[in-house]
C-alpha cells in the first residue's frame, strides 16, 4: 500500500517500481526482525534474572517453631465433587500445630456438600458453611471466601481452591517464611497436573505469559507496582485482610487472587511469591474444552475489560510468539538468521522456565502452538463476554458493566 502510493506520486518505470518495493517489503521484514529479537532478549533477560530472583519454599525449614500463629484455611467450593475429597484430606493431615479448616459449599448441585458433611463428621478440625443464596453484587466464589474469612479465627489466613493438593509441610514451611521475612502476604506457585501432553505444554506456556504479565518477582519490592497473587496459595495477615477490606472490596473481580494481592501492596503491606510445585498440585484442566472454558471468566477481567489492551496483547504475542515461528520458512538469508536466532532463544528460555514449576523442559517445542490458543482464547473471551453482556461462570452470569464497576 505505501509503495502504491510513492509510485502514484513519483513517476518510475515499472520494472524499477518492483525492485524498489521489493527492497522497502524486505527493510520492513528486517528491521521488524530485529525489534522482535530485541525485545525477546529483553524478556529473557526479565524471565532468567527474575525466576533466579523468587525463593523456593523447598529451602525452608518444614520445623515449626515456638509461638507459630494460628492459621485458618479457607477454601470455596462449588460442584467440586471429582476433586473435593483428596484435597480436603491433604489439608486434613497438615504437619501445622495450629489451625482451622474452613470450607464453603458455594451452591452446589453435585454431591460436593455430602461429601464435606461426612468428612466433617470424623474431623473436628473440618468446619463446612452451607450458602444456598448468592446476595446481589457478588461473585460467588468471592463470596463465600468472604463469608469462611469472617468465622475464621486465626491470626493468619490462607486462601487456597478446592483443588489443590498440600504436602503435610507447606504450611508451616509458608509461615515460617512468611515470619522471617515480616510479611503480610505470600503466595506460592503449584506444579500443574494434567492429563494429556498438550496441555502441560499450555500450562508452560501460561506460566510464561502470565509473568511477563505480572512480573511476580517484583512483587517484594515496595518500589514496584506489580503484584501478586495466586489462587491456589494466598496466605495474608487477617490484620492486612481486614484492613483492604478483603474479598468485599474485589466482590466482582473474577481474578479475585491477584485482585487481592494489588490491594494488598497498594496499601502499602510487604509481599513475596515463593515457588512451591514439591508441595502443591492442582489438575488445572482436564481437557482441552476446560481451559478455552474455564479461562473466559478472567481472560477479559484481566485487561480490566480494555478492548485496546486485549488487541494491542494479541498483536505482541503473534509477533512475538507465533510469527518467528513461521517466519523461519517463509524468509531467507539474513532475515531468517535473525528468526532462527529469536525461535533458539524463545525456546532456551521456555524450557529454563519450565525447571522451576516441575514441569518438562522439552514442553517448550509447543509453544508456536499453544501461544497461537492462548490468543485465540484471548479474542475469544473479549468478544463473547461482549455479545453476553457478561461471564458465565460456574452456573451464574454476571452482567459486565457490573463487572466494570468493581474497578481494581
Amino acid at each position: 500500500m505505501l509503495c502504491k502510493i510513492f509510485f502514484a506520486c513519483v513517476k518510475i518505470p515499472l520494472g524499477m517500481r518492483q525492485f524498489t518495493c521489493r527492497i522497502v517489503f524486505m527493510n520492513i521484514l528486517f528491521w521488524l526482525a530485529i525489534a522482535i529479537l530485541i525485545l525477546t532478549i529483553l524478556s529473557a533477560i526479565d524471565l532468567f534474572s527474575g525466576n533466579r530472583s523468587v525463593c523456593a519454599l523447598r529451602d525452608v525449614s518444614p520445623a515449626p517453631v515456638p509461638g507459630l500463629p494460628r492459621v485458618s484455611i479457607i477454601v470455596a467450593a462449588r460442584n467440586e465433587q471429582r476433586n473435593i475429597r483428596e484435597a480436603v484430606q491433604s489439608l486434613l493431615e497438615l504437619g501445622y500445630p495450629d489451625y482451622e479448616l474452613i470450607v464453603v459449599d458455594d451452591r452446589s448441585e453435585d454431591d460436593t456438600g455430602r461429601i464435606l458433611d461426612n468428612m466433617a463428621d470424623r474431623h473436628n478440625r473440618l468446619k463446612v458453611i452451607h450458602v444456598d443464596v448468592m446476595p446481589p453484587g457478588w461473585l460467588g466464589k468471592n463470596h463465600a471466601l468472604w463469608v469462611g474469612s469472617r468465622r475464621a479465627t486465626g491470626d493468619l489466613l490462607l486462601f487456597t481452591d478446592a483443588d489443590i493438593v498440600m504436602e503435610q509441610t507447606v504450611v508451616t514451611r509458608a509461615v515460617n517464611f512468611l515470619e522471617q521475612n515480616r510479611l503480610d502476604h505470600l503466595a506460592a506457585t503449584p506444579s500443574m497436573r494434567m492429563p494429556t501432553t498438550f496441555l502441560g505444554m499450555f500450562g508452560v506456556s501460561f506460566i510464561i505469559f502470565f509473568s511477563l504479565f505480572s512480573r511476580p518477582w517484583k512483587a517484594k519490592d515496595p518500589k514496584s507496582r506489580c503484584h501478586i497473587g495466586i489462587g491456589a496459595f494466598n496466605l495474608v495477615t487477617a490484620a492486612a485482610y481486614r484492613q483492604v477490606g478483603g474479598h468485599e472490596t474485589i466482590r466482582l473481580r473474577p481474578d479475585d487472587d491477584i485482585k487481592l494481592g494489588k490491594i494488598i501492596k497498594q496499601a502499602g503491606f510487604r509481599q513475596d511469591v515463593v515457588y512451591a510445585p514439591e508441595f502443591l498440585m492442582v489438575e488445572w484442566y482436564a481437557s482441552l474444552r476446560e481451559v478455552i472454558v474455564g479461562l473466559e471468566k478472567n481472560a477479559f477481567s484481566g485487561a480490566d475489560y480494555n478492548i485496546s489492551m486485549v488487541l494491542a496483547g494479541a498483536l505482541l504475542q503473534t509477533l512475538c510468539s507465533v510469527w518467528p515461528f513461521a517466519a523461519i520458512f517463509l524468509t531467507h538469508g539474513a532475515i531468517r538468521g535473525i528468526y532462527l536466532a529469536t525461535v533458539a532463544l524463545i525456546l532456551l528460555i521456555v524450557a529454563d522456565s519450565a525447571r522451576f514449576h516441575h514441569s518438562r523442559p522439552w514442553y517448550a517445542i509447543g509453544y508456536p502452538l499453544t501461544s497461537a490458543l492462548f490468543i485465540f482464547i484471548l479474542l475469544r473471551t473479549m468478544l463473547l463476554n461482549i455479545r453476553q453482556g457478561g461471564i458465565r461462570w460456574r452456573g451464574t452470569f454476571y452482567e459486565l458493566d457490573k463487572l466494570k464497576g468493581n474497578k481494581i
